[in-house]
């Protein structure tokens, strides 16, 4: 059987570099990507997952934020990834969120973003590298302590705005030793997970791979699920 196709959305100016290291985590979990950005999208019929990327600010008058208080915005990627999040997540599709993506699975579920994250969580904590300089805490009983355990982690952090008021059916899983938000997971089906940190940066490491992993045999089991029902309509035709 072939892989299970994850679509990746990616910064139309930065995306070209980032994406291959998102889909050597995706191989490394068993799964294959496909780069999608702004103008060069198919319909989520042809894949089993979904990857959203890093890369600008999300514009905030998607959650009622601060108007003119982001540096780098693309009002035509922040509309496509809405619609996909939410699209995805109607479906069933297993979504996961790296850094700007987490802040748009929440965005797309109804919640709000600290646009001045650094500030908020004392300034002197700040670290913007793409090493595992940063220090987060698991929370119990979630599905990313299931995927990584409950061991400390530590992650890098590249990023400006962090989740504020969580979006509906979702749930803290991680936070960073200074109180910020740095993963959230849909309490239900289907599989969403969002992280802050970038793990595509960190595939040496076990637990980032497993966050691959994690997608990939979610995408596996949702295309099976699909391709049943198919089937079935076929059948019935």
């Amino acid at each position: 059987m072939s892989r299970p196709l994850i679509a990746v959305t990616t910064s139309q100016r930065t995306g070209w570099r980032v994406f291959p290291f998102i889909n050597l985590g995706i191989w490394l979990g068993g799964g294959r990507g496909e780069r999608w950005r702004v103008g060069r999208v198919r319909d989520l019929a042809h894949v089993d997952g979904l990857v959203i990327g890093g890369g600008d600010d999300i514009g905030p008058e998607l959650y009622g934020g601060r108007i003119g208080i982001s540096a780098r915005l693309d009002p035509e990627r922040d509309a496509l990834e809405r619609r996909l999040a939410e699209a995805a997540l109607e479906r069933n599709i297993p979504v996961l969120g790296i850094c700007r993506g987490a802040q748009m699975l929440n965005v797309a579920l109804g919640g709000s973003l600290d646009q001045t994250a650094w500030e908020t969580y004392s300034a002197d904590r700040k670290i913007t590298t793409i090493l595992p300089k940063r220090e987060v805490h698991i929370e119990a009983e979630t599905h990313l302590s299931l995927i990584g355990g409950l061991a400390p982690m530590h992650v890098n952090a590249l990023h400006s705005q962090a989740v504020d008021r969580l979006g509906e059916g979702l749930r803290i899983s991680a936070r960073d030793t200074g109180g910020m938000v740095q993963a959230i997971e849909r309490i239900r089906d289907p599989f969403a997970i969002g992280v802050q940190w970038h793990p595509e940066y960190l595939v040496y490491a076990h637990r980032q791979r497993a966050l691959f992993r994690a997608l990939v045999t979610s995408a596996q089991a949702y295309r099976e699920s699909r391709d049943q029902t198919r089937a079935m309509r076929r059948r019935l035709g």
